[in-house]
């Protein structure tokens, strides 16, 4: 039998049979709060350091350096029925991926939730907490090195501060949602950001690399070559990719187009001790590059600049949607960006040639967005500059609020 903690108490979990008690104690239970510790900036994934669990009448922290076995835990948040709740959860929803190639069966992110039902997104769990629920949060130990061991009780309590209001914002945000009729959308924007997730764990994600606009089809080629090779070692030295070689340097090599290994090594940059043993998988990487049959080149046109009028125009609307966002207690970084509207308008007038939707042409977006921009479009609706004091100065307009109000 275990006793309710009192509030300020919990368990620290330092082995694997602990790990599956903990399980078995959460089993019967409808829904799981966790958070995880975790250091990134040495190694090719997260470093996974510690997991906080917060349940009714459970209040753990599971000592992952110790304590090597979390599939039981893993598997667990996959039962069908159960809702796991976190903040923030991307490399929390990593780490399940990566252990056990599935999803939890329910998921709930808070801080995706308040970005529905309020003005901030993406808003800190300590933001979140003192938001919706009026409670102070502990802010010490943030620089924390979650590797080193043993942790002091005040590390171990910051940490489990994390989880110990995940519950009760949970119940508070399905309230929340459930009042502005916006539970569906919090379904939707789930699946969507798990989607999302998912994909940017699992596909290699090479035109993310920064410095792509503007290259040719070829020195794009090249570009993909050299970032699949520098994932591979990042990989097996277990280290992040960057550090195997800088974006920068990838773009210009990719720029110069030569596989000469001196040349390569002539370029400022090149010139550390450990990449000699390396520059020849490099070398191979770019003629891989060069060679590609032009048929098998990738295309340029994601990256291509809108025309300016566009680009202008979105900027423009994207600060209107703001405020009517706003004024919806919705989150308008939630919503989207200028860039976002961008697309949506070439997508409305004609000019968009991309393979997808645009984002705020699906789901839940597009019934906010949607009809505000085809009334622009179609003249029936305005905007024009209110209190410029105002911290949305930009005022929508629509004709037939006016014709309402006409004497």
């Amino acid at each position: 039998m275990h006793a309710r903690p009192t509030p300020d108490a919990f368990e620290v979990l330092t082995t694997d049979s602990q790990v599956r008690d903990l399980v078995d104690r959460l089993a019967p239970l409808p829904h799981v709060c966790f958070d995880t510790e975790f250091v990134s900036e040495h190694t090719y994934r997260s470093q996974l350091c510690l997991v906080q669990v917060a349940a009714p009448g459970i209040l753990a922290v599971i000592d992952t350096l110790q304590a090597s076995d979390l599939e039981p835990f893993w598997r667990l948040l996959a039962e069908p029925g159960r809702t796991t709740v976190v903040h923030a959860g991307r490399e929390e929803f990593g780490f399940i991926l990566h252990a056990i190639k599935a999803r939890p069966s329910h998921l709930f992110d808070v801080q995706v939730a308040a970005g529905l039902v309020d003005h901030d997104f993406p808003a800190g769990y300590a933001s979140i907490v003192r938001r919706f629920l009026n409670l102070p949060t502990n802010k010490g130990e943030t620089r924390t090195d979650w590797r080193q061991r043993p942790l002091t009780r005040a590390q171990l309590e910051y940490a489990v501060d994390d989880v110990r209001h995940l519950e009760q914002l949970w119940q508070k945000l399905e309230r929340k949602l459930e009042s502005f009729d916006r539970v569906e959308w919090m379904r939707e924007e789930m699946a969507t950001w798990q989607d999302d997730v998912e994909e940017s764990f699992v596909r290699k994600r090479w035109r993310r690399v920064s410095g792509l606009n503007g290259l040719s089809r070829r020195e794009l080629a090249i570009a993909r070559e050299v970032w699949h090779w520098r994932d591979t070692v990042a990989e097996q030295r277990d280290m992040p990719p960057k550090r195997v070689l800088r974006d920068d340097l990838l773009v210009e090599l990719s720029k110069r187009k030569s596989g000469d290994e001196r040349q390569i090594s002539a370029i400022r940059g090149m010139q550390r001790s450990d990449l000699r043993y390396i520059i020849k998988g490099l070398s191979e990487a770019i003629t891989r590059g060069l060679e590609l049959p032009e048929e098998e080149l990738p295309g340029g046109e994601r990256h291509r600049a809108p025309p300016p009028q566009l680009a202008m125009l979105g900027q423009f609307m994207a600060t209107a949607l703001a405020g009517m966002c706003r004024s919806m207690n919705l989150a308008p970084a939630l919503v989207g960006t200028s860039s976002d509207m961008r697309d949506l308008l070439a997508y409305k007038l004609g000019y968009h040639h991309g393979d997808r939707t645009p984002f705020l042409a699906t789901g839940w977006r597009n019934a906010v967005v949607g009809p505000l921009v085809d009334d622009l479009l179609a003249g029936r609706a305005a905007l024009r500059i209110g209190d410029i004091r105002s911290h949305d100065p930009l005022v929508i307009e629509r004709w037939s609020d006016r014709a309402a109000t006409a004497p």
